[in-house]
């Protein structure tokens, strides 16, 4: 007796309420800016409306160094601070990038400039253990050349200079301080004053010449739009503390210095109407200061040469070997004739045969299809502009929350290639689908976390966010993935396997992975193998092709994690995610074609292996770039890099090999697919 179909009201409400999340934001997209976030208007005093304000807030973030992993909060140093207003709220992204965004007590009014106005005074006692405490702790992060980071308008404050061949670099940070060697050499920012001259002395960033500039609104009634914001920074003893004029030596501390230091920090500012830059540009001149547009075409064309070899190689074999192959095995008739096969014809009874640990490899291919997919839809998004370096911490928080969602994918490809091996312990399977690979990343994570705590960081995750981060995993991602697993199992195995349960034999299921060709009882032996079609090699050489289309890009992306310079280029990061999948697939099914003919039909794991490899000069590249490129000091800040450089590295192999393996998987369906077989 069949079933009845459900009435079409109900229907309709489920309908509706699947659609109401993106009615509600379509209708909030009409109240704001999409990508990005809306433009805030600026008034002179007197004339402030409800849509435009004269009063300019300056927000401080993290300080960090590229000497250094450890990024510090803004009040883990004694500088002038505001204790009256609350810390704006940050994402998930900002708290797990270790970003700490506080109020200042530096407050600008639209177009009323200031010099050299007084903001505090910091003393600094060397006979009292506490204060002394606090200015070793600053001497010791200016010799590792930390730098502030201020924002307004959610734009960087940005310190522009002079460098090679006559441009001019503009970095979003500028440093606490420098320091003059005893033997007296400058060191980093010191280099921009002959007057820090003093060996083994400290000269201290006390004073910034902030210069605001803006663009009117072709709507005057509006008010004005920020497009960009300056400083230069500089050290001054002042003459008089009280009122400082903005003169006299640098602010220097002696290295051995026992008697009482006051520092008085101070700023002036003024403001420059912009004509020709609007605020949908007001990033530019930052993104234009850094010259690596022309290196990243080299990258893309380097890539694109790959893919084109790559493809002409499996397009002869496609169109020319397999094309004979075929048609000359489909007219075999008789028997003698049958007895003249070679190559991978000879193994269509065994290549389907379930492979060794099937448990870890279905796990795997399950929490890659996780990672690709989240990968794919990051990506996209990051080029529509909705990640965009205005929204801070979008990015991460979007991978964070597409991994979580996107459990289901994950339970139902292990459930499906894990049930296609013959496996039977279906439990096992959704329980290491759901905590293998996810509890590995996350126990690299809290060791680093913890490291990160005991060093005092910034970029210490706090307990609450770690709850919240296992609430998202266990309440959600595990549930999702068990949803998933449940309709993979659901569905038949493959038919050749037998592996039907007593309640769903003689039922049929056009949607199960249906092998091609069945496999014989009996294993065939597989002849001896030549060095170049043995496992290892083959693997080591899938590896390379990839890694060679990433590696320029791979160089960039290390530098804005590492070096904390601004990544923006999604475009061709998008691109070259597609370049590597081409890549990964075209030269694992190029090794795949070259084993099956020399008769060795264990390619499911070497098609994993073959493009996850990758992930291994992933990881040489990394070892390199922190020796060659960086000039990170301390145990902990080694640790720290190797430690969440081996998080990317397994994710990466996860994605790489995962790409392999189903490309592999559609090449071999495909050729045995139209193999007659009696």
């Amino acid at each position: 007796m069949g079933l009845s179909h459900p009435p079409a009201r109900p229907r309709r409400r489920r309908l509706l309420l699947l659609l109401l999340p993106l009615l509600v934001t379509l209708r909030l997209g009409e109240a704001f800016y999409l990508p990005g976030l809306a433009p805030v208007n600026f008034c002179e005093k007197g004339k402030e409306t409800e849509d435009c304000k004269s009063e300019i807030e300056l927000f401080v973030n993290r300080l960090d160094s590229v000497e250094s992993v450890l990024p510090y909060e803004y009040t883990a140093f004694d500088f002038c601070q505001e204790t009256k207003e609350k810390r704006p709220s940050e994402n998930l992204g900002q708290v797990l990038f270790g970003e700490r965004i506080e109020p200042s007590p530096y407050k600008f009014t639209f177009k009323e400039e200031d010099k050299c106005r007084l903001v505090c005074t910091k003393t600094f006692d060397p006979s009292k253990k506490e204060e002394k405490q606090k200015l070793d702790f600053l001497k010791k992060n200016m010799l590792l050349n930390y730098q502030h980071h201020w924002i307004v308008d959610n734009m960087p404050v940005t310190w522009c200079y002079d460098v090679e061949d006559e441009q001019r670099f503009c970095n979003p940070g500028f440093p606490i301080g420098c320091y003059i060697t005893e033997d007296g050499h400058p060191k980093d920012a010191c280099v921009i004053n002959s007057e820090f001259h003093e060996k083994d002395t400290f000269y201290i960033f006390n004073h910034v010449d902030i210069k605001i500039h803006y663009h009117i609104v072709e709507n005057e009634a509006l008010g004005a739009r920020l497009v960009a914001a300056k400083l230069e920074p500089k050290s001054y003893k002042h003459t008089n503390a009280e009122k400082p004029d903005c003169s006299g030596p640098p602010m220097n501390v002696y290295n051995k210095n026992t008697a009482v230091i006051k520092i008085p920090f101070t700023y002036s500012v003024s403001f420059v109407e912009e004509k020709n830059i609007r605020w949908a540009s007001r990033w530019d001149y930052i993104l234009e200061s850094m010259p690596h547009t022309h290196i990243q075409w080299f990258s893309i064309m380097n890539s694109l040469v790959i893919v084109l070899f790559l493809s002409g190689m499996v397009a002869m074999i496609m169109l020319r070997t397999l094309h004979k192959d075929i048609a000359r095995y489909n007219q075999m008739d008789s028997t003698e004739d049958a007895q003249e096969e070679f190559g991978w014809k000879l193994v269509h009874g065994d290549i389907f045969r379930p492979p060794r640990k099937g448990m870890l490899l279905s796990v795997f291919l399950g929490s890659g299809a996780q990672i690709l997919i989240m990968t794919f839809v990051t990506l996209f998004f990051a080029c529509l502009g909705f990640l965009s370096p205005a929204n801070r911490g979008a990015l991460m928080t979007c991978a964070v929350v597409l991994w979580v969602l996107l459990g289901t994918p994950a339970g139902y490809v292990a459930a499906r290639f894990y049930k296609s091996f013959g496996g039977e312990k279906w439990k096992t399977n959704v329980l290491l689908t759901s905590f293998l690979c996810p509890g590995i990343v996350f126990a690299d994570f809290f060791v680093m976390n913890l490291i990160l705590w005991g060093e005092g960081s910034s970029a210490a995750i706090p307990f609450g966010t770690l709850v919240a981060i296992l609430a998202l995993w266990f309440c959600i991602s595990v549930p999702l993935t068990f949803i998933g697993a449940y309709f993979g199992f659901k569905k038949h195995g493959s038919a050749n396997l037998q592996v039907l349960s007593p309640s769903t034999l003689g039922k049929q299921n056009d949607h199960s992975i249906e092998h091609p060709v069945r496999t014989n009882q009996i294993p065939r032996q597989i002849p001896e193998q030549s060095f170049y079609t043995r496992p290892l090699p083959g693997i080591i050489m899938g590896g390379i092709l990839p890694f060679g289309c990433i590696f320029i890009q791979l160089f960039f992306i290390l530098n804005s994690i590492w070096s904390h310079q601004m990544y923006y280029m999604f475009g061709f990061l998008f691109l070259v995610f597609i370049i590597l999948v081409i890549t990964c697939s075209e030269a694992t099914i190029l090794l795949c074609y070259f084993h099956l003919c020399a008769e060795d039909y264990h390619w499911q794991w070497r098609s994993f292996l073959t493009s996850g490899f990758t992930a291994v000069y992933f990881l040489v590249y990394a070892i390199h770039y922190f020796f060659s490129k960086l000039q990170i000091t301390g145990t902990a800040s080694t640790i720290l890099y190797f430690g969440y450089t081996m998080i990317m590295v397994l994710i990466f192999f996860l994605f790489t090999g995962t790409i392999g393996f189903f490309a592999c998987f559609w090449f071999v369906t495909k050729i045995y697919s139209v193999v007659k077989v009696d």
